[in-house]
């Protein structure tokens, strides 16, 4: 598959104990693993991916850290497809919420999903899912994400394989719905031009994400939302 661009719109909802919400457009990259984008020397470092923006060995190829990950789990692919969506490393920055890895063995099948969670500290983890037709899949909350929820509960996720359209949901459920995010956008061809006018529209994405994030996380401190002490670094892809 040719790389794409995804112009996306993400929605926060954060229900109790103290409502908020806030939505931010921007755009991710949609790419085969074994296909990824090679841009001019001039625009490469509008967009790069670099394994050690993700969890592995950062000697080793994005395709063979997430082909070692699946194999811990008893999973071999055979040399299929892994779609993965993400933001690129631009201008030297590199910060990235959610990476999805949709990924399909040698017959076409969709075998699993890898959900890769980034938090603002630097640490990272990985889910793997495995989804039902339609691209729905549960499973336990494991990884400090937000300063204002502990880790607990269960995460209900859909993450069906995008076609012309994205959508990914994310939705913490601990005592009922507390937390829920969306991100919706259109897939489109990245040449050249696309790649510019999104790096102007939406200058340093990645660090415009992080700086958003933390400024929403000041706004429930300041509100009076607690903060739920961060446990010792759970950076692994188990």
């Amino acid at each position: 598959m040719k790389p794409q661009l995804v112009y996306t719109r993400t929605a926060h909802t954060r229900r109790t104990p103290l409502p908020h919400s806030f939505r931010y457009r921007g755009y991710s990259w949609l790419v085969d693993l074994d296909e990824l984008p090679r841009l001019p020397r001039w625009l490469a470092p509008l967009a790069r991916f670099e394994p050690a923006d993700h969890l592995g060995d950062r000697r080793a190829s994005l395709r063979d850290n997430i082909d070692s990950y699946l194999a811990e789990h008893g999973i071999d692919l055979r040399g299929g497809r892994i779609l993965m969506f993400a933001n690129a490393r631009v201008l030297g920055w590199a910060f990235d919420p959610l990476s999805v890895f949709w990924c399909r063995d040698d017959s076409g099948r969709l075998v699993c999903v890898v959900a890769e969670v980034h938090n603002t500290y630097g640490e990272r983890y990985r889910y793997l899912l495995r989804p039902d037709a339609s691209g729905r899949a549960e499973v336990a909350k494991r990884f400090y994400v937000s300063p204002f929820n502990e880790v607990a509960g269960r995460y209900r996720i859909r993450v069906p394989e995008p076609g012309d359209r994205l959508f990914v949901s994310v939705v913490l459920d601990a005592d009922g719905p507390r937390f829920a995010a969306t991100v919706t956008g259109r897939c489109r061809p990245a040449d050249t031009r696309s790649v510019l006018r999104a790096a102007l529209t939406v200058p340093i994405a990645p660090l415009r994400v992080s700086a958003l994030i933390r400024w929403q996380g000041i706004r429930l401190w300041a509100g009076g939302l607690a903060v739920v002490p961060r446990p010792p670094s759970q950076e692994t892809d188990r």
